[in-house]
């Protein structure tokens, strides 16, 4: 039988011919358009030079239109002429230090016009940095002059307001643009501001004479000394009609600190004695912590406002400052309120002024900043500060203690610390403005400041311990941040930066110990074990009440903007924050509460069939201790009405510090005075 091809073979065959077929088809059309390639990017901005800018910049600022709350701003920027036409790139201040990140907002920025000799000249925004604005300079020239104007927030639900009928901050880095290609200290700037009849202006800015910023002219014009760029940016300035100066110090006292209040009214700045002293006392405390003075002279600009914005912005001889109109006529028996404040941004003259993260520190205002110290710079300011406070007698023992107690039992709470670590969140302002976090403790944010705080906490009871009371992280603050300073050409200071070995090396110059595995093992870990070594260590522990401790009760703004209402804080029990009108304002991630299906922004409307009312739900959580009567809700999501329970049996709980007997009270010897 002669041979034959299997019929499955000869379809194969078939196939494979036809394919042949196909690819020769698709191979012979015409070949279609290219792929399409990226157009190229502009020109990159002038590399930072040393060279210094040739001449001074004059700029003068009409502060004058509360009503519309715009800062008008004329600019002379010296230019070296040339033959020929040429560019020059200006830049508004983006990356902006005390913000640590991209703040700097240029859609404020209106009315950019540039001319001279009377002729308008050209300008374009760059396209990929918007920050930037490169100038077309005729030939010749040797003068622009440059207008525009700073539009300040207007509404109190969008942003910080800086400008009120009785109030302003004038930030000089919203009102200017400077060349690029410079350091922010080779640029030299003679600065005026108009500001409206009878006010006074509080700053670190000095007048021409080099002494403190003396009365207005018949025109209302403020005159300052030529100053560098980098100081001008630090020395923002506070004006109002109610201004009120104390000497923190002893006349002829070198350096001296001045607390400028600010306010609405002159009852608002009517502190008394005691409040006052109390403020010395915080000079003098720092002054046993610290050893030195890094600085010529320092100012406290307070503005003590309900309608001015809420702040706090350190800088190196000042620290912008915004609290409620209470501020000095609240019982300061009931709670701190914002007496850790200014012991904060005090510390700041010293740890991220003086002495600065190494990345942190960048030659001028649009070169990006990196935050992998923010622990130490935010994290040990917010230590110290909150020593400092109860140190000065700005707050009690007790009242430290209660804080420390809510801010451990709020940390604790961090769900987030399984996928994010401390180290981590120090990246937060990186990110930048706009984004917000729905889920607090899970997504996490920047809580390198109160982490920060019971991580310094730690490691100070840790070098009380090894050195049997020797020594103590205040070693560490007189030795490497009380360090004698350098001083620049025209006597500020000079930032000595250091990096993460430095740190290290003199932690244990002051007690020897692994400390760089310490601090790694908590900045880098998930599991949050050693959270709490340092309140233990400390002779206290972390335990439950069934009542609020009067710290608690009596705080306002701890989770919001300092003014808020405080919300019903059920934070450690069932897991949520409501407000006096039942909305949600907090959940927390995997709680009771979270697992009933609750979220942020939902309004809780009936306890147990019963209208919403805070010792309502208050006794429905305590009722429910032995599981007999499970808390039945009426939530409104929108259009929809929900009827979550929640089984949770663990009644009210509120976090209180316990003594532990048979231990060292080393936390008594961290908040006793010097």
């Amino acid at each position: 039988m002669p041979y034959s091809t299997p019929f499955s073979s000869r379809i194969a065959s078939t196939l494979a011919l036809l394919m042949g077929l196909a690819v020769f088809v698709v191979d012979a059309r015409p070949a279609g358009p290219p792929p399409p390639v990226a157009a190229p990017l502009p020109p990159a901005l002038p590399a930072v030079a040393n060279a210094a800018w040739p001449a001074p910049l004059s700029m003068e600022v009409d502060a004058t239109d509360l009503a519309h709350r715009v800062l008008q701003a004329r600019l002379l920027l010296p230019v070296t002429p040339s033959e020929a036409p040429r560019e020059l790139t200006l830049l508004y201040p983006r990356f902006l230090p005390g913000a640590h990140g991209p703040y700097g907002d240029v859609s404020r920025l209106a009315g950019l016009m540039i001319s001279a000799g009377g002729r308008p000249v050209a300008w374009q925004r760059d396209t990929v940095d918007t920050h930037a604005y490169r100038v077309q300079v005729p030939a010749g020239v040797n003068q622009l002059e440059l207008h525009l104007q700073y539009i300040a927030p207007a509404r109190r639900s969008s942003e910080r307001i800086s400008i009120t009928r009785s109030l302003l901050n004038v930030e000089w880095e919203t009102v200017l643009l400077y060349p690029a290609g410079t350091a922010a200290s080779g640029v030299r700037v003679q600065t005026r501001l108009k500001l409206p009849p009878g006010w006074q202006a509080a700053t670190a800015l000095r007048g021409p004479d080099g002494q403190a910023p003396a009365a207005a002219d018949g025109q209302g014009w403020w005159t300052f000394g030529e100053t560098s760029l980098e100081t001008l940016i630090d020395s923002p300035l506070f004006a109002g009609a109610v201004l009120r100066r104390v000497a923190l110090d002893a006349p002829g006292t070198a350096a001296p600190v001045t607390l400028n209040l600010l306010a609405d009214d002159a009852a608002a700045v009517a502190a008394t004695p005691a409040q006052l002293d109390a403020h010395r006392a915080l000079v003098r405390q720092a002054d046993r912590l610290f050893g030195t003075r890094p600085y010529r002279h320092y100012d406290f600009l307070l503005a003590i406002s309900d309608e001015f914005g809420g702040i706090g912005l350190e800088h190196h001889e000042s620290s912008e400052n915004g609290v409620e109109a209470s501020y000095f006529t609240d019982d300061w028996e009931r709670a701190i309120r914002a007496r850790e404040l200014l012991p904060h941004e005090y510390v700041h003259a010293w740890n991220g002024k003086f002495r600065r993260p190494s990345d942190l520190w960048t030659a001028n205002y649009n070169q990006p900043m990196r935050n992998s110290l923010l622990w130490v710079y935010e994290g040990l300011t917010q230590y110290w500060g909150h020593v400092l406070t109860a140190r000065a007698g700005l707050s009690t023992p007790e009242q430290a203690r209660d804080r420390l107690a809510w801010l451990a039992a709020e940390l604790q709470a961090r769900s987030g610390r399984a996928w994010r670590n401390l180290q981590d969140t120090t990246l937060d302002p990186t990110v930048g403005p706009g984004h917000t976090a729905e889920w607090e403790d899970w997504q996490r944010s920047t809580d390198y400041y109160d982490e920060g705080l019971l991580l310094w906490l730690d490691a100070d009871t840790l070098i009380r311990e090894k050195s049997h009371q020797q020594h103590a992280l205040d070693d560490v603050a007189r030795a490497f941040f009380g360090a004698p300073h350098a001083t620049n050409a025209d006597g500020s200071t000079r930032p000595a930066v250091y990096d993460f070995d430095t740190l290290m090396q003199a932690l244990n110059a002051v007690q020897p110990h692994d400390w760089a595995g310490f601090f790694r093992d908590r900045l880098d870990g998930h599991d949050g074990r050693h959270l709490l070594d340092g309140v233990e260590r400390g002779g206290w522990r972390l335990v439950w009440s069934a009542q609020e401790s009067r710290f608690a009760q009596n705080e306002r703004g701890w989770s919001g903007p300092e003014g808020d209402e405080r919300p019903q804080d059920l934070a450690f029990s069932l897991g949520l924050r409501v407000t006096s009108d039942g909305k949600l304002e907090q959940v927390f991630w995997d709680s009771p509460a979270f697992r009933a299906g609750l979220a942020p922004g939902m309004t809780l409307v009936a306890v147990n069939d019963r209208a919403y009312k805070p010792e309502r739900l208050s006794a429905a959580v305590t009722a429910n201790r032995q599981g007999q009567a499970p808390i039945r809700l009426l939530v409104r999501d929108g259009d929809l009405f929900l009827q979550p329970v929640i089984d949770w049996q663990g009644g009210l709980r509120y976090p209180v510090l316990e003594r532990q007997a048979g231990k060292p009270d080393r936390l008594d010897a961290v908040y006793k005075a010097r």
